[in-house]
């Protein structure tokens, strides 16, 4: 995770994280980009939990791009408050639509994708992600009632559709967790892919963290699950229990508990100084975090009901 960290986010770089939602957030790579001291970052995703909040409160951040910041349980997060209101820190306000459109965009190579969704809304106001276009096609050749269209030029453009164009975004590193991959970096996930997909394929490299790396012949047997190829990615990384907080489907279950103390340890900077100084800055690694979090813990939140999927013959 050093290495990778080191070689692929430089300082200034735009970093996609948590595009997942709610679920396998890498916050094993997030810490360590704390670790490194990274500046001026900008950071992309839709819902990122508290992994953003860590990362503000580290100082690593200049802007985010991003559809909401906070604590999914607790509410808004207070070292983004503080960043934003205090610091003056830029906000690009997106929807999690809206990112998944600019991703798709940046992953098709085309500057921007059309869509009705925002209009009438304050989230593209002022914002440079989006602007008002006019399809290039004709209007319908009826009203829609089954009166035909005007024939007169003033009549027709009042039935001009108008639509949000989003620009496309691309990356600089998009930064993932999953369940397994091998040492080429194809990588089987299962669950809810979020804008995963669409954040590898719009980035100008990737890493992806796994909770296990595993033989080229365990990702060939099932080709469907291998949502990432291999080819688009630059560094691999096994990390057990790398999402933690957040859950791993198959792996360990959501932390609540965790989410509510950040909460009430982070109220102040003093306070958030000394949780980055306990969970981050004191511990090297993974190991020395979840060591940290306890045997007890880590055992509570493993899975307790397998729920295994039924076999698939890719025969002939």
């Amino acid at each position: 995770m050093r290495e990778a960290i080191a070689e692929l986010v430089p300082d200034g770089a735009s970093v996609a994280l948590g595009l997942q939602m709610e679920q396998m957030i890498p916050f094993a790579a997030g810490h360590e980009i704390i670790r490194q001291r990274k500046r001026g970052l900008t950071l992309i995703g839709p819902i990122s939990d508290i992994l953003f909040d860590q990362i503000i409160a580290a100082g690593c951040v200049e802007q985010v791009i991003a559809a909401w910041v906070g604590n999914v349980m607790m509410g808004s997060a207070y070292n983004f408050r503080r960043a934003v209101e205090q610091n003056g820190m830029k906000v690009f306000n997106m929807t999690n639509f809206t990112v998944a459109l600019a991703l798709q965009a940046g992953a098709m190579g085309v500057p921007f994708l059309p869509t009705r969704t925002a209009l009438g809304s304050d989230v593209a106001k002022n914002n440079e992600f989006f602007a008002i276009i006019e399809s290039p096609f004709e209007p319908p050749s009826s009203c829609g009632d089954g009166r035909p269209r005007p024939s007169r030029p003033s009549e027709a453009r009042q039935l001009l559709v108008h639509l949000h164009a989003v620009r496309a975004l691309n990356p600089d590193v998009t930064i993932v967790h999953l369940q397994r991959a091998d040492r080429e970096g194809n990588a089987h996930c299962w669950g809810n892919f979020g804008v995963m997909i669409e954040g590898v394929r719009a980035a100008k490299r990737v890493i992806v963290v796994a909770e296990e790396i595993v033989e080229p012949e365990v990702i060939a047997s099932d080709p469907n699950r291998t949502v990432i190829p291999g080819f688009l990615v630059n560094a691999v990384v096994e990390c057990a229990s790398g999402a933690h907080p957040s859950p791993v489907q198959g792996y360990y279950k959501r932390d609540d508990a965790f989410f509510r103390q950040y909460h009430e340890q982070t109220n102040t900077k003093a306070d958030s100084d000394a949780w980055l100084d306990h969970w981050v800055y004191s511990v090297a690694d993974r190991r020395a975090y979840m060591n940290q979090l306890g045997s007890c813990r880590v055992e509570e939140l493993g899975v307790k009901q397998h729920a295994y999927a039924a076999q698939a013959d890719f025969g002939y």
